[in-house]
């Protein structure tokens, strides 16, 4: 049974840590995505009182079936209404952590681009016209040995956009075998790691939002606690502690 940690909860939203791997909705698979997981959650609590009567979870925003890391879901339709708003006018804030294989051009900087999605392969690609305008902030926290830990806030929500932005830059995510494979093969050469699916080292380490109803100021932080983003790994990362 997978465990998915609550980070808060009241009767209009919840607030989880996406594992990664885990779909964030029900998908064509038969893997237990985390909607579903949670309406199994709100059901055993609400206990035989409410048998038959399946829990509300409204999805509100993704994360890629790789990613993992902080998600809300809406617990009633007033809710789901209020994030999906936040959401979809960009007012919510999404801050991720990447592992990249190399380093990008400057220690700090925007990038903007556009995208453009093709869904027979489930792929993005900058195209020089057209597409969709795609913009994030990105900051290095630190780099060793060839790989660098940075920080990225998204301006936009495009279809994979920090692995697309990224590896176009010139530093893609280790692990992304899609838009990094060779520089994610080259790595894993050098560290004398054979061939299989490596971690996608992609993490939503913030979520900041207002509350649906009473509109209070949420802010939510999680570092990741197995894999190659670890504060064990980067010290850098000690700053979230100090912020608590």
């Amino acid at each position: 049974m997978i465990e998915v940690k609550i980070l808060y909860e009241d009767a209009q939203l919840i607030v989880c840590v996406k594992p990664p791997g885990m779909p964030s909705q029900v998908e064509r698979s038969s893997t237990m995505d985390l909607a579903s997981w949670l309406k199994n959650y709100l059901a055993l609590k609400q206990g035989d009182g409410a048998r038959g009567k399946s829990p509300y979870i409204g999805v509100v925003h993704r994360l890629d079936r790789p990613v993992g890391g902080i998600m809300v879901y809406a617990k009633t339709p007033k809710a789901a209404a209020g994030l999906s708003r936040q959401f979809s006018e960009h007012r919510a804030e999404k801050d991720y952590l990447a592992l990249l294989t190399g380093r990008l051009p400057e220690p700090s900087g925007t990038l903007v681009d556009h995208l453009e999605k093709d869904g027979r392969t489930n792929t993005s690609a900058v195209v020089a016209k057209g597409g969709k305008k795609a913009g994030l902030d990105y900051r290095e926290l630190e780099e060793k040995d060839g790989l660098s830990l940075v920080e990225v806030r998204l301006h936009t929500g495009r279809h994979h956009q920090i692995r697309v932005q990224m590896a176009h830059a010139g530093a893609g995510i280790y692990g992304d075998m899609k838009y990094n494979g060779e520089g994610t093969r080259k790595r894993n050469e050098k560290e004398g790691i054979g061939s299989g699916n490596p971690e996608l080292c992609l993490f939503s380490c913030r979520l900041t939002f207002k509350h649906p109803v009473s509109h209070q100021k949420m802010c939510f932080e999680v570092l990741p606690e197995q894999g190659r983003m670890t504060i064990d790994e980067w010290p850098s990362l000690s700053y979230y502690k100090k912020r608590k």
